[in-house]
């Protein structure tokens, strides 16, 4: 036998091996929901910095006919950035949108027309008024770091659509990382291989390009010499979950070399889709929220089973020019941060029906906390607010143009059936065929879930 043949031989032995382990570690990478699901995916938007309600989705007749007047029973508030001032409507007309005439903000024109499509949540509580704790608990069920993630539950529980590229993409803004950052995309105690790999459409995967001065056939042959010693070790510590999530990482990295760079092209999309998003808006920050916004529809389409968009990150003080915590100046914020948000995200929803797509997506929009309706006392900004706030969600499985809950005339606390974090996990996981009782993961002498003990689904939202 020649020395090439000798070569050939040690490559497919090492390679057969690689299989092996690989066939292994991906066996049952899409697994089976509790139940028959309405949704495969899931597309969740994410607005850090406490989106104002009753500047947006949450109309308030009161508010604006006693605005300037103190809030009845204000004075006992406990605030959490200075006291605050009198009533302050929103600087913007409300107007009713579509058939169900549903009222939102005319500063949202473009996602407006898409009211009809939307289930609203108007109740949300949040478990706390600090934006790192909020931040986290809305995406993991918990205000302390160190949980799994939706999109980690989701991994854990259905598996990849995809064998090139990850089961959890998260896309952070250009403007930064979120409050409390990789704690909203964590695995927790997960196995690792769950976490959220973050990446966007300006900012690609790093280390993914093979270095000069390493050859095509020395990398593969580097590879196979790994996987066979990662197998082999593997195999004699078959409970180390860190090992397996190591090695399924860097064979999915590998693969990702060829796969990563075709879903990042942003160049392939037809100049109508490109500005159906805005991605070539003469606004840089609407342009890269639309570019990522398109990157979420090509992850989705080729089977990623989770994405997390950010739109804005971390607060810059209290100015609120990085997010959407505006203690100061809301009407100006909101003004940079509203067109930024409407046309990208309703292009999304657009794109996703004309493809098919949204018959078994679900795409949900969250932030943390809503608003004050009072002002700041000294300042034209809100100040958080714990106790009231809105989400929404539409796509596979969900109810058209209805709502759930009721805030009080003013929008500062709820007043019909109050909905926790776990009751909205309880429902997204419903509509992806899971019971949230049962999908458990034992730490620390629990069977832990994102729902801890609590939850409801909401079945008034269920189409």
């Amino acid at each position: 036998m020649s020395t090439n043949d000798h070569r050939q031989h040690r490559r497919s032995f090492l390679t057969g091996l690689g299989a092996i382990a690989c066939a292994d570690l991906l066996s049952g990478a899409t697994k089976q929901p509790h139940f028959t699901p309405k949704a495969k995916r899931v597309i969740q938007i994410f607005c850090p910095g406490g989106v104002s309600h009753l500047d947006t989705f949450d109309y308030k007749p009161e508010l604006i006919q006693r605005s300037g007047q103190a809030l009845p029973g204000g004075d006992k508030d406990v605030t959490f950035q200075g006291a605050n001032g009198n009533l302050m409507r929103s600087p913007w007309d409300f107007q009713p949108c579509g058939q169900s005439g549903k009222y939102v903000t005319k500063m949202l024109p473009h996602l407006s027309r898409r009211v009809d499509d939307m289930a609203f949540i108007h109740s949300m509580i949040s478990r706390s008024n600090t934006h790192g704790p909020a931040c986290v608990a809305m995406n993991t069920g918990f205000v302390f770091e160190g949980f799994p993630s939706a999109g980690a539950w989701l991994s854990y529980a259905l598996g990849s659509e995809s064998d090139n590229l990850p089961a959890y993409v998260a896309i952070p803004d250009i403007r930064g990382i979120p409050p409390s950052g990789p704690a909203n995309w964590s695995s927790g105690f997960l196995p690792a291989e769950h976490q959220g790999v973050a990446f966007n459409a300006v900012d690609p995967i790093r280390n993914l390009e093979l270095p000069a001065s390493v050859t095509a056939s020395g990398d593969s042959d580097t590879r196979d010499f790994a996987q066979f010693l990662n197998s082999r070790h593997a195999a004699r510590h078959p409970g180390d979950s860190e090992l397996q999530a190591r090695i399924a990482s860097y064979s999915l990295a590998a693969r990702m070399q060829l796969s990563a760079p075709e879903v990042s092209n942003l160049g392939a999309e037809s100049k109508a889709t490109l500005d159906l998003y805005g991605a070539n808006d003469a606004n840089p920050l609407i342009a890269a929220y639309a570019k990522n916004c398109l990157l979420a529809r090509r992850l989705v389409e080729r089977g990623v089973r989770y994405v997390q968009l950010f739109c804005a990150s971390r607060a810059s003080g209290v100015d609120g020019l990085l997010n959407w915590d505006a203690h100061k100046t809301l009407k100006a914020d909101y003004e940079r941060h509203l067109p930024i948000l409407d046309r990208p995200t309703a292009g999304l929803i657009s794109d996703l029906e004309a493809r098919g797509l949204l018959k078994d997506t679900l795409v949900i929009w969250t932030t943390e906390f809503g608003r004050m309706p009072t002002h700041q006392e000294g300042t034209l900004g809100r100040d958080h607010n714990p106790d009231a706030s809105t989400v929404w969600m539409l796509g596979a499985g969900v109810k058209k143009a209805s709502s759930w809950g009721v805030t009080d005339d003013f929008g500062r606390r709820v007043a019909e059936n109050p909905t926790t974090v776990y009751d909205f996990w309880a429902t997204v996981l419903h509509l992806l065929g899971l019971d949230h009782e049962k999908l458990t993961w034992y730490h620390n002498g629990i069977n832990r879930r994102i729902t801890d003990v609590h939850g409801h689904v909401i079945k008034a939202l269920l189409a």
